[in-house]
């Protein structure tokens, strides 16, 4: 049942944006808002990030270039539908004519989803799916404060339909930032259960990037390479939280991999864990930990070579006694383990009554499109039910 090897002579687009990585690279945010045009700025952040000062240490950089600017914070962990709307009242009042996201994947993504807002009409929802999003939004600039998410860099908006219990993607270039300013001190005030969470949603970026139908060799490159840099840096960084190296590594592998899953797009994992997120209202990135090692061991025979690599490049052995899928899946199982990410589903309130509408939910997500295999509705619940 294996679909390799594939063709890799189709024809492929590669999309990402301008991006400043390393130290000091929030300090660079005025200057580029300048560059942009900008005259007034809506900044988009959460409560967490500001208590954190982030939030004030990109204000107070536009107040030195003499750029007029206003908050929007109301934005929760899983962005709603109506942060959105709300965030484009507040950009259309203010007279703002450019966005600056600082935060996790949920500001940005909600600052992605104002941006469409403030460009196009209607509701949010009306731009789900693949490109569907006609004109492109105002000048956005992206700072992210987790190792993870990468919306910083990447095509994908996930935005929460809480009247429908339903996480959606929005799938565009016009959603692609600007500028992504990638500053790896962000990363100092994370503790670390969010470093680890947003780890593994890195890491599974890489890996459903090697593994999709849409890759290439391009993106195989940033997967690997993003794949090695997670699973060898991710324990460092969760147990000692002022280690630089570590934390430097990390935001290497989130923007590695989000450069190639932006491309290459996704699979059965965040189509899964996006539906897990819209009914429960649960992590994404533990939701990915505990359910990546499950669809690797689905997806294996159908993309044997693809995660043989993946194994090599993570230093397991060779194959030479055919026992590389349960050594690739015991070593995302320890991974877990080592950075404090040990529940199951269940543990986390998921029953069984609730898979059938899971299932349902994870099938119709574009995330799957691009899985190695194509499951069924069965094949979906059985893999929630072994996750439980």
């Amino acid at each position: 049942m294996s679909q390799e090897p594939q063709s890799r002579t189709e024809l492929r687009k590669f999309l990402a944006p301008e991006f400043i990585q390393g130290p000091g690279a929030l300090g660079l945010v005025g200057r580029y808002a300048l560059n942009l045009g900008g005259e007034r700025v809506l900044v988009v952040s959460d409560p967490g990030v500001r208590s954190a000062g982030w939030t004030d240490a990109v204000t107070k950089v536009l107040d030195a270039v003499g750029l007029e600017w206003t908050l929007f914070d109301e934005v929760s962990p899983n962005p709603r539908t109506h942060e959105c709307a709300r965030g484009v009242d507040c950009f259309r009042s203010t007279g703002s004519n450019l966005i600056v996201a600082i935060g996790g994947g949920s500001p940005m993504d909600c600052a992605k989803g104002i941006a469409v807002l403030a460009s196009n009409k209607g509701a949010i929802t009306d731009y789900e799916g693949v490109d569907e999003v006609r004109n492109p939004g105002p000048p956005l600039i992206c700072l992210p404060t987790t190792a993870g998410s990468a919306a910083e860099v990447s095509q994908f908006a996930i935005i929460s339909n809480h009247e429908e219990l339903r996480k959606f993607a929005i799938i565009s270039r016009k959603v692609v930032p600007d500028v992504a300013l990638i500053d790896p001190q962000t990363l100092e005030t994370a503790d670390a259960y969010l470093r680890a969470c947003t780890g593994i949603d890195a890491l599974t970026h890489a890996i459903e990037a090697l593994v999709s139908n849409a890759s290439s060799p391009l993106t195989d490159l940033y997967a690997l390479e993003a794949a090695g840099l997670a699973a060898a840096n991710l324990p460092n960084a969760t147990e000692a939280l002022k280690a630089h190296e570590p934390m430097e590594q990390m935001m290497q592998a989130s923007l590695l991999a989000g450069l190639a899953f932006s491309n290459a797009s996704l699979g059965a994992v965040h189509a899964m864990a996006h539906s897990l997120g819209g009914l429960l209202d649960l992590p994404h990135g533990l939701c990915n930990a505990i359910l990546l090692p499950h669809v690797v061991a689905y997806n294996y025979e159908a993309a044997p070579i693809a995660f043989g690599r993946l194994g090599l490049r993570l230093g397991l052995e060779p194959n030479a006694a055919g026992k590389a899928r349960r050594a690739l899946i015991d070593a995302l199982h320890t991974l877990n383990e080592k950075v404090g990410i040990r529940q199951t589903l269940g543990q986390l309130g998921v029953s069984p009554s609730d898979i059938p509408p899971l299932a349902e939910k994870a099938l119709r997500d574009p995330c799957l499109v691009t899985n190695p295999r194509h499951p069924d509705r069965s094949e979906i619940e059985g893999i929630y039910a072994a996750a439980l």
